[in-house]
């Protein structure tokens, strides 16, 4: 019996586990748009272009970007049954349950978006959660083929638009652009008028990615994470699967093709490029998944799943953390350090935060059962106030 439930442990650990993965190239991305302008106005900052600089770049643009937005909202999805099965556990009915918790996770995204960073996803995933929350009774198959669908529906959409468009007469000429991205910078070194300023003034573009791309992607994910769950497909991993090793074969050789083209042709500010990306990015987020499994069950490694776990399983308070620490150092409220840190040098400090992070989540639950945002939460979900503190047992 001991045995068995040290398993399960392990295999809950599991999703924390790839969920503080998922954090950690999530902040990788943030954290560019939050040490400066420039990447938000799709633009080099002409103090960091060098060759040196553009490879830093580069392995970003080809290892990170949009592979791990894919990879959280998958486990959103996935979640979302873990929420269903723990109603069902306390007897309570999960439909205003849910709805509670998907108003609270709106909120904290909107004061999110206004006071810390305006690249925010939880007003999306709220909004899109609802739509997951009304199609919860769906069977699997049903739920994989709307995936399908909307995925697709996506991608042929930003191949029509690249073929038959022409996207550089909606984006601002290279002087325009340069000159945009240097108002930012001082935007960003400046006070909380400024900051708020221009917070509140991206949601226009969020909005946007938001029903273009990132939501309909985000629900797909959703459906796969859900069916996922149903199914306790990550419940049951042993390490040793041979699909796992079958999905690496094909998930780096693809995504990271797809990766090289996508920088190769310019990035975001190219739609078919974009469009390469959104096509091939789940292959690599399925080879990052099936390679993580693979570590933390080998003897030798499972040490990973125990560093990563306490992050993903307070994901929320360190997400929510993260844009706190970007806001203390890079704009005028902190340190005012906007424009200060090369490509090398800002992946540098989203790993030395991580790291600090790990440290951090692994005290904190030592203490506390949830993070601060995710104790309010579940305050909001369950409608009562839930006990934070673990009591220490003696002899």
């Amino acid at each position: 019996m001991t045995g068995q439930l040290a398993t399960a442990r392990a295999r809950v650990h599991d999703v924390d586990a790839l969920r503080g993965f998922a954090l950690l190239g999530i902040f990788i991305v943030n954290i560019t748009f939050m040490a400066s302008g420039f990447p938000g106005s799709l633009v080099v900052d002409p103090a960091y272009s060098s060759t040196f600089d553009d490879i830093v770049r580069g392995l970003s643009s080809v290892f990170v970007d949009m592979k791990f937005y894919l990879l959280f909202s998958f486990l959103f999805g996935y979640s979302f049954t873990l929420q269903m099965d723990a109603a069902a556990r306390a007897g309570a009915d999960f439909s205003p349950r849910m709805l509670r918790r998907i108003a609270g996770l709106f909120v904290l995204g909107v004061l999110h978006i206004v006071l810390l960073y305006g690249g925010d996803i939880l007003t999306t995933y709220a909004l899109v959660c609802l739509i997951l929350f009304w199609m919860r009774g769906v069977r699997d198959r049903t739920a994989l083929r709307v995936a399908a669908i909307v995925y697709g529906v996506v991608l042929l959409s930003m191949v029509g638009s690249g073929l038959f468009l022409d996207s550089s007469a909606f984006l601002p000429s290279g002087a325009e652009a340069l000159a945009n991205a240097e108002r930012a910078d001082q935007a960003l070194l400046g006070g909380w008028d400024g900051i708020i300023g221009q917070h509140v003034g991206g949601l226009p573009l969020l909005l946007i990615q938001a029903v273009s791309m990132q939501g309909p992607t985000a629900l797909a994910m959703f459906l796969l994470g859900m069916v996922a769950g149903r199914r306790q497909l990550l419940a049951r991993v042993r390490g040793d699967e041979p699909v796992l090793r079958r999905i690496q074969w094909i998930g780096f050789p693809v995504g990271i093709a797809g990766g090289v083209v996508y920088t190769l042709g310019g990035g975001n500010g190219h739609v078919l490029a974009v469009a390469v990306s959104v096509a091939t990015a789940p292959f690599l987020t399925a080879a990052y998944i099936a390679t993580l499994l693979r570590l933390m069950h080998h003897p030798r490694t499972a040490k990973i799943r125990d560093a990563l776990a306490p992050a993903g399983r307070i994901a929320l308070t360190n997400y929510l953390g993260q844009s706190l620490l970007g806001l203390l150092i890079f704009t005028g409220i902190g340190f005012g350090l906007a424009g200060s840190f090369s490509p090398l040098g800002t992946a540098g400090l989203a790993l030395l935060i991580f790291a600090l992070q790990l440290v951090a989540s692994a005290w904190w639950l030592r203490r506390f059962r949830y993070g601060p945002a995710e104790w309010l939460l579940r305050w909001v979900t369950n409608g009562s106030r839930p006990n934070a503190r673990i009591r220490s047992v003696s002899g």
